[in-house]
């Protein structure tokens, strides 16, 4: 009898010590990117308009009505081409009475000749009235020269930008009527930058240039321009950056976003990864994790700086390097991942539900 309750006691103990299996964890879905290489420092930005780089302000050089004001804004218009006129009446009696005093002051030259040559005046008054035709033909020929001003038309191919006066409008001389763009000197970027923003650059250094009407596409271009002189309201330095090319079309007027990147900045590179895969960040230090195998390994870098789009990193990753973008927020080191595409979904992202419990 103590054989058997000791034996039942022994299969007791037994069952008691089996361990329960555990259910192995899965994988974590995860998307990785791999590090890339850029400038040691941040690109100068600012924004800019988008301008066509022969822009000519046109004005009569004479005051008065406006005639005729033949087109419109946005047009395209031909070298030599009739653009305005003002009303010539006022212009044709200037002209007029200018030839008329021209006229008598020849005719009393020759009077004066004659009498000169009979004695009766002074080689002085002869010359004096000889001085006085040379003045009278010099206003004639100014007043014909402003007639010539009182039509403007267009100094080469190109589009009117904008229309700063209507038909029957006075006009002051020199006033701007209508602005023009001659389209054979391509398009330009108009920017400013501060004191500190321009003396690191100079002519020739690289620009990125980003459009609102053009969302996706980034423009390569480069800084053309560096004004000597701050502007006397904003006390900024004007610039300009032209297109290296022109994939999409352009239009006077464009919102632009600029990226400048500097000498200094071409001197030395650094790593870059998205941000996605920058995790407890703290001052310049931070962590990634970086692929592995099927491990994500995580590793402490630290911040250069932060780009518009991608952190820049000092150590820690070396380019080319694969890093954990989305579902980064939810490893821990030494986690098995499963890199997924962008068709599927992956934790922490807008598609998915909560991250999976670890066990």
């Amino acid at each position: 009898m103590k054989t058997i309750a000791l034996l039942l006691m022994t299969l007791v103990l037994a069952g008691c010590g089996k361990k329960p299996e555990q259910t192995a964890v899965p994988p974590t879905p995860v998307r990785v990117q791999a590090a890339t290489v850029g400038p040691a420092t941040p690109p100068i930005s600012t924004n800019g308009i988008v301008a066509i780089k022969g822009e000519m302000k046109l004005s009569f050089k004479v005051g008065g009505v406006i005639k005729t004001l033949r087109v419109r804004e946005g047009q395209e218009v031909k070298k030599g081409e009739r653009l305005a006129e003002i009303e010539l009446t006022e212009v044709n009696a200037q002209v007029e009475q200018a030839r008329q005093l021209a006229n008598k002051a020849q005719r009393d030259v020759e009077r004066g000749e004659r009498l000169y040559n009979d004695q009766v005046i002074s080689l002085e008054q002869l010359q004096d009235l000889r001085t006085q035709a040379s003045v009278a033909q010099a206003q004639l020929h100014g007043a014909e020269f402003n007639r010539g001003y009182a039509v403007i038309t267009a100094p080469g191919d190109g589009v009117i930008l904008r229309k700063l006066a209507e038909e029957r409008e006075l006009v002051p001389a020199a006033q701007t009527v209508l602005i023009m763009g001659t389209r054979d000197r391509g398009y330009v970027v108009r920017a400013a930058l501060s004191d500190r923003e321009v003396v690191q650059l100079k002519l020739g250094d690289p620009a990125e240039i980003r459009m609102d009407a053009y969302p996706d596409q980034s423009i390569a271009g480069s800084l053309a321009e560096i004004a000597g002189a701050s502007d006397s309201r904003s006390g900024m330095f004007p610039i300009e950056v032209r297109f290296d090319s022109l994939p999409v079309s352009l239009a006077s007027g464009l919102v632009a976003k600029l990226n400048l990147h500097s000498a200094a900045s071409r001197e030395r590179q650094l790593t870059y990864v998205p941000i996605g895969a920058v995790v407890e960040g703290n001052g310049d230090r931070a962590s990634v994790y970086v692929v592995d195998g099927d491990r994500a390994r995580r590793r402490n870098v630290r911040v250069a700086f932060i780009a518009p789009d991608a952190v820049a990193l000092d150590d820690g990753v070396k380019p080319g390097e694969r890093v954990v973008t989305d579902g980064a927020l939810y490893l821990q080191d030494d986690e098995r991942i499963e890199i997924v595409t962008e068709g599927k979904s992956v934790v922490g992202s807008l598609d998915v539900g909560p991250a999976p419990d670890k066990g």
